[in-house]
């Protein structure tokens, strides 16, 4: 028996609702689209592009509407914590894009809202649902590696802000923000847990940053680094290898997860799976899933705030860093 559709309207009609609206078309008549936008035009175009059940002509209509039973807030940060608080008082599931607020304690003032509504909160973190996530975490686990001493990730490409990205205060942060926080939740989620983490940024740049180096400690006693940069050609058309040493063996993989090598006592090679890199499909899958049943997603509340949390201890501690050396 195929579990009943659910109606989701996207709140936004940009980049995001873009790639999501691909991901969802996959699912067929287990979920209804429609779309909102602050131009009609837009929602007209997205809902005859991807096959929507409707437009809505702003975004209270849409979160207004009995039909729907979950709002996607696909709208430049400085926007998401009102649209999350609106959705919730009209008693609407929410999924909101990442990064989820401008600031971690805005998690707080969701969170009270969320309980009142009876409503999920859900971030769309999808590197949370990575198949390479997943073996990170597997190899760590099986002990193959010993004690982790290094977790190096690499994360570096140039790619071009535009629009409201360029602006502080829509964007909310630069390139570790608004990008880096997909590779912070990598490194932060795969079996070890982080203690303390410095921020340090390259150059003598002023303004949204385009290269930070997060250098973490977990509690195990390794240390984790994430390189990431939105202005460093990286090589081979965006292939990246990062590393993990550990005392009995060590792992390279592909960034993005295409392969995994692990040495040690047993060398072998692990493919996480091609079909759904990114993770986007796992994700829509427990998210709707979270729509039907009330329960709580994979990619929680908690670990969403603690991945904002990162991202503003290592803004804070590069201009603190800066500084001592100044």
């Amino acid at each position: 028996m195929s579990p009943p559709s659910v109606s989701l309207a996207f709140l936004g009609c940009g980049a995001a609702t873009r790639t999501h609206s691909g991901v969802l078309s996959r699912f067929g008549s287990a979920v209804r689209r429609y779309y909102a936008s602050r131009d009609s035009k837009s929602a007209e175009e997205y809902n005859r592009k991807y096959k929507g059940a409707g437009t809505f002509r702003s975004y209270a209509e849409a979160m207004a509407d009995e039909r729907v039973q979950a709002v996607v807030v696909a709208t430049p940060p400085d926007s998401h914590l009102e649209l999350a608080l609106a959705a919730l008082e009209a008693r609407k599931h929410v999924v909101l894009e990442k990064p989820a607020f401008l600031r971690a304690a805005d998690f707080d003032v969701v969170g009270s809202a969320e309980a009142r509504s009876g409503r999920r909160l859900m971030v769309a973190e999808n590197y949370c649902y990575k198949p390479l996530a997943r073996v990170l975490r597997e190899v760590i686990a099986s002990g193959a590696l010993g004690q982790v001493l290094y977790f190096h990730l690499v994360a570096v490409k140039s790619q071009r802000r535009a629009g409201w990205r360029d602006d502080p205060a829509v964007a909310g942060g630069g390139a570790l923000f608004e990008g880096g926080v997909h590779w912070i939740d990598l490194l932060a989620n795969v079996g070890l847990e982080v203690e303390s983490a410095r921020g340090f940024r390259p150059g003598h740049g002023a303004g949204l940053e385009r290269s930070m180096l997060l250098v973490v400690k977990y509690k195990e006693g390794g240390v984790g680094t994430l390189a990431h940069s939105w202005e460093v050609p990286s090589p081979l058309h965006g292939l990246r290898v990062s590393r993990i040493y550990g005392t009995r063996g060590s792992a390279a993989f592909e960034s993005n997860g295409i392969v995994v090598l692990v040495s040690g006592a047993r060398r072998r090679l692990v493919f996480p799976g091609l079909r759904d890199i990114n993770g986007n499909r796992a994700m829509w899958a427990d998210f709707l899933d979270v729509i039907r049943t009330g329960r709580e997603p994979v990619m929680t509340a908690v670990r969403a705030r603690r991945g904002l949390e990162l991202v503003e201890t290592a803004y804070r501690t590069a201009v603190d860093t800066h500084e001592a050396i100044r």
